[in-house]
């Protein structure tokens, strides 16, 4: 259909202001045309959506399709052969937009599948949300995901690391500038790539047009990637005041990842997590909170991810990453805006999609209830339209 128009709901446009009632949100040609007042206008296909909210399609800046979310993804991953794990990886994209989900950033993996799920939901093959990549990450050799990413030493072949990820089609750079909970041997606490081969990584993205983003826990490791330029730091466990003071300066954001170490900690051993894992997420959760709520005392930007496919941590909603932010401390609409014009502005596509706002791409969803009071109503999707395609329509019969 060349228009259509979305008519009474209310609508929460994603940039924290106060939800809104008797708008038409029109779309034309895939983009939004016009947010009017009233229920239509001229001749257009209407979609009633009395009762429920209107909102931006959620955006999850920090997924890795290549994991499965299993009490130990890894196993998995390295068991299945690449042809099982691309076909998980697509039924993965499938959940996702189901899920609200229309864009999402994944940061590591192997074989190119992140690669790959974004040109196929982009030439229309596979249902999925809009996919920025970044292929291989780059850690220091043995260090932090290692048997995911690019070890390089030194920063010629750090240098030499992003061009072949750029080379590859990387839309985004990952870094493992630090320690982790999900590799054995190495600890969150840890610095690891050095400040000049985080220095080297930034100057090549940035040469390129490219946005990065690092995997950051230890204090020395996300201090050394704010330094640099880095676009975002992932995790930020032990992030300091100084350090913070310095993001917001710079407009450096936070992807928090709450979700990922609480799953691990509740499910534990007995489960079938891995003990190091455990262990190491025992040993950080309360830190990590502790990191959170610093960075929203002191405005860093704060964007959401949830490091899904990591253990117990499946793809599709973002919805349990969204309640422990709220439960940490953030409105309902400031957790919807973390979901939606604060991610697109970290992912660089704060002029695409991440508002509802004439010009924009029509990525929206429409859910059952005010997640404006309770953010658990993001889950109860009845619309998801990405790219003005409607992709997910549990509406009882409507056009």
């Amino acid at each position: 259909m060349d228009r259509l128009i979305l008519t009474g709901a209310t609508l929460i446009d994603g940039t924290g202001a106060e939800p809104v009632r008797d708008r038409a949100v029109v779309i034309e040609r895939g983009r939004i045309g016009a947010v009017l007042r009233g229920r239509r206008e001229g001749d257009a296909t209407e979609l009633a959506l009395d009762g429920l909210t209107l909102l931006p399609g959620l955006i999850n800046c920090h997924v890795h399709f290549c994991l499965g979310g299993e009490a130990d993804p890894a196993r998995v991953l390295f068991e299945d052969p690449v042809a099982i794990r691309t076909i998980k990886a697509v039924l993965r994209t499938k959940q996702t937009i189901e899920a609200g989900v229309t864009t999402v950033r994944d940061l590591g993996g192997v074989d190119g599948i992140a690669l790959a799920m974004r040109d196929a939901v982009s030439a229309g093959l596979i249902p999925g949300p809009r996919v920025l990549a970044a292929a291989r990450g780059i850690c220091m050799t043995g260090g932090h995901g290692w048997r995911f990413g690019r070890e390089a030493d030194g920063p010629d072949d750090v240098r030499k690391a992003v061009r072949e990820q750029l080379k590859a089609g990387a839309d985004v750079i990952k870094l493992f500038a630090t320690g982790g909970v999900m590799t054995p041997g190495v600890e969150p606490g840890s610095a690891q790539l050095t400040p000049e081969e985080i220095r080297a990584a930034v100057e090549e993205a940035k040469k390129a047009g490219r946005r990065t983003a690092a995997h950051a826990q230890a204090t020395d490791g996300i201090a050394a990637c704010v330094e640099a330029g880095i676009g975002s730091i992932e995790h930020g466990i032990f992030l300091t005041e100084a350090i913070a003071a310095k993001m917001v300066k710079a407009g450096i954001a936070l992807v928090a990842t709450l979700i990922a170490p609480e799953r691990i900690v509740t499910h534990g051993v007995s489960a079938g997590v891995p003990e190091f894992a455990v262990r190491k997420s025992e040993a950080v959760i309360a830190r990590h909170l502790e990191s959170f709520q610093l960075a929203m005392h002191h405005g860093v930007p704060i964007a959401a991810g949830t490091d899904a496919g990591t253990p117990f941590n499946p793809h599709g909603s973002i919805v349990p990453e969204l309640a422990l932010m709220v439960k940490a401390g953030m409105s309902p609409l400031e957790a919807i805006r973390a979901a939606t014009s604060t991610a697109a502005r970290v992912l660089g596509l704060h002029e695409e999609t991440g508002r509802i706002a004439p010009g924009l791409a029509a990525d929206l969803i429409a859910v059952a209830g005010d997640p404006g009071e309770r953010i658990e109503a993001l889950d109860a999707v009845r619309l998801v339209i990405a790219n003005g395609r409607i992709a997910v329509n549990r509406l009882g019969g409507a056009a």
